[in-house]
């Protein structure tokens, strides 16, 4: 059967550094942070990297929003990147709690800053079921950048048929994506980057790949949980990774909040924030914040703040 990597007992409270964030349980994971050099952030950004990638991914966008009066902070998730025992797979309820808990220690951290959640990939999967379920954190935003919504029953049989065979007889058998001709980006430097990094899984276990995938069954039926959020959602036309249908099915429960913005680019490859072309939707993420957050106090702030394991 697909193994779950268990999470180590229960040792300690979360604790937030500059540069790693201790879990409830104890592991250490890493944190990378861009922040303005000479002024107070205006916002700040939590970013959740996608699947078999890492905080690194982020560097671009951190730059960008650094010059542009905005704090990023991303973290390497569990059994990715720098993270221990990097390529298992943790489980959903475990990488909600993480993101909960480093939420509310960037909370503490920047008090009365207004604070986006962005999400790209998976990280958006995991943004989406974190924000509609109870104890979510108080954001003033959700930025979502390709998000992982490839469920199941929007598969091809053949795949879900092979996913679930291997899944429950082969769980530890690792896969690579090679033969699939699949482009993530039109960024050629950014794709010999990622195939050179050693830290960026490149054969995945069918185990994980079963655990992605029930992220994303509850990532696309979540959907019409996030009406009550700003959102905005990016999203590329050539996207080979992340394909249309689920992501219009994902839309279409979201799209008839006013609180919500869709945003789709022709030229837009997976890795959106990523592409030669990535200065446009960094851009209007910026006008976006800009526009939502700065000319309003925090929402935590107006609703009497939000409880969590820093307190």
């Amino acid at each position: 059967m697909p193994t779950i990597d268990p999470a180590p007992p229960f040792r300690a409270s979360p604790d937030l550094h500059l540069n790693q964030f201790t879990t409830r349980d104890g592991l250490i994971l890493p944190v990378r942070i861009w922040q303005p050099r000479q002024t107070p952030p205006r916002a700040v950004i939590v970013a959740l990297h996608g699947f078999n990638d890492y905080g690194k991914a982020f560097v671009r966008a951190g730059d960008y929003f650094s010059r542009h009066g905005l704090t990023l902070l991303a973290y390497d998730q569990r059994h990715f990147g720098l993270s221990p025992r990097p390529g298992r797979w943790a489980g959903m309820p475990v990488y909600v709690q993480d993101l909960i808990d480093f939420m509310a220690g960037v909370r503490q951290h920047y008090p009365g800053i207004p604070l986006y959640l962005l999400g790209e990939s998976m990280g958006g999967a995991i943004a989406t079921v974190t924000m509609t379920r109870p104890g979510a954190p108080c954001i003033d935003g959700l930025i979502l950048v390709a998000p992982a919504v490839w469920a199941r029953h929007t598969m091809p049989w053949y795949q879900r048929g092979l996913l679930s065979l291997f899944s429950t007889t082969v769980p530890w058998l690792k896969l690579t994506g090679k033969g699939l001709k699949r482009r993530p980006s039109d960024n050629v430097e950014v794709l010999r980057g990622l195939s050179e990094d050693p830290w960026v899984i490149k054969a995945t276990r069918v185990d994980a790949l079963s655990g992605l995938a029930d992220l994303m069954d509850a990532a696309l039926v979540s959907g019409g949980g996030l009406r009550d959020q700003r959102v905005l959602l990016l999203y590329g036309e050539r996207d080979e990774i992340i394909p249309w249908p689920p992501v219009r099915q994902f839309m279409a429960d979201i799209k008839d909040s006013t609180t919500v913005q869709i945003l789709i680019y022709p030229e837009g490859y997976h890795l959106l924030l990523r592409d030669l072309g990535a200065e446009r939707p960094l851009a209007d993420i910026v006008r976006w914040v800009e526009g939502q957050g700065w000319q309003a106090p925090s929402r935590a702030e107006t609703t009497g703040g939000c409880s969590s394991a820093f307190q």
